[in-house]
């Protein structure tokens, strides 16, 4: 793994070579580069998945239009990748000295907007003919309103020299100001096909071994978000290492998650849809007696009776409501071991009226 200081940077960077000479968990005492930024993309065409809205991001790189953007959409999708590789294609050389980043870990208070920002757009930088200096505010959902009130203002006076571009998680915490001087761009999550494709890639780059029933595993923890599963394969694999023979398999993934079996879960639900309310309660006490919160218990018995194929429509339906009305229940507090047993009776008990309903 090398270090390269280019332009006087300090970006780390990898040579591609590297990904297929070494694996980045080596043991040689090299400095380890997160795989999230090893495989970051770099141009618009190798970003997966929101094909609509990369569209829209190419033809603003090809005419070099570029207006004031707010991407909003889960994390782990894409948005600041995006704006990112956006920025390099229309700045080319000039990235370093035409854009400036700020997220949430930096102060982005109304001082920073006055200041910091302000000055940056007021200096004289060479671009490339017709294109713009881009500032871009990551996470702006957690800016304060009076922070964003004079951001609107700074937007309006140096419009001819800078371009905005604000990601965030929900559009609906900017000002109005804001959104509607702005183009908004929505980012939903990624399939599993897209992100299976990807870890398939990061794989075979970094030799991993590993089993189909591991890599589902990381499909399920990452629930769209493609930072999470990359961050999972590469945990799992350092975990897999650390022991002769080892593979990234189901095992390991939720080892290194620490969720909820959703074996386990699967049983609490195929339990309460025979009508064996024992046996659920059972595997429920099990769970609890684990350690696990019941924030990540509901959570996992979400998605587990989501991705269920053989429960009938209509009782999935009534099983996922019942399931929305105790998560928000815990949500708000009350996040005791007699709220997840009251799901499980009340799960066991629709089963129950059915069947009855069914003889008569």
């Amino acid at each position: 793994m090398e270090i390269d200081k280019e332009n006087n940077t300090n970006e780390i960077t990898s040579k591609p070579s590297d990904a297929t000479s070494s694996k980045s968990t080596g043991g040689d005492g090299a400095y380890q580069v997160p795989w999230i930024e090893k495989y970051r993309p770099q141009l618009l065409q190798d970003i997966v998945g929101n094909e609509e809205t990369l569209i829209r991001l190419q033809a603003i790189a090809r005419d070099g239009n570029l207006p004031n953007l707010i991407l909003c959409g889960p994390p782990g999708t894409g948005k600041t990748t995006s704006v990112h590789a956006l920025a390099r294609e229309l700045l080319g050389k000039s990235y370093k000295d035409g854009v400036l980043e700020l997220n949430a870990s930096d102060a982005r208070g109304i001082d920073v907007v006055r200041n910091r920002i302000k000055s940056f757009a007021m200096n004289k930088v060479t671009l490339p003919p017709g294109r713009h200096k881009i500032i871009i505010l990551d996470e702006a959902d957690s800016m304060t309103t009076a922070a964003q009130q004079a951001l609107r203002r700074t937007m309006e006076i140096y419009s001819n020299s800078t371009r905005f571009c604000l990601a965030c998680n929900v559009s609906t915490k900017i000002i109005e100001a804001i959104q509607s001087r702005a183009a908004i761009l929505r980012y939903t999550r990624l399939t599993h096909e897209q992100i299976l494709s990807n870890l398939l890639k990061v794989c075979q780059s970094e030799k991993v071994p590993y089993t189909e029933d591991g890599l589902e595993a990381i499909l399920f923890t990452a629930e769209g978000d493609m930072r999470h599963a990359l961050n999972n394969l590469q945990a799992a694999n350092s975990l897999a290492q650390s022991k002769p023979g080892g593979m990234v398999n189901q095992k390991m993934v939720f080892q290194v998650c620490d969720q909820p079996h959703p074996t386990i879960v699967r049983a609490i639900v195929d339990a309460c849809d025979t009508g064996n309310l024992e046996v659920a309660l059972a595997e429920l006490q099990k769970l609890w007696n684990s350690g696990y919160a019941a924030s990540d218990i509901i959570g996992t018995i979400f998605k587990v009776c989501k991705a269920h194929n053989t429960l009938p429509e209509g009782k999935k339906l009534e099983y996922l409501r019942e399931i929305g009305f105790t998560h928000m229940r815990i949500s708000n507090g009350v996040n005791t071991l007699l709220q997840l047993m009251g799901l499980v009776s009340r799960m066991t008990q629709m089963t129950m009226a059915l069947q009855e309903k069914g003889k008569q």
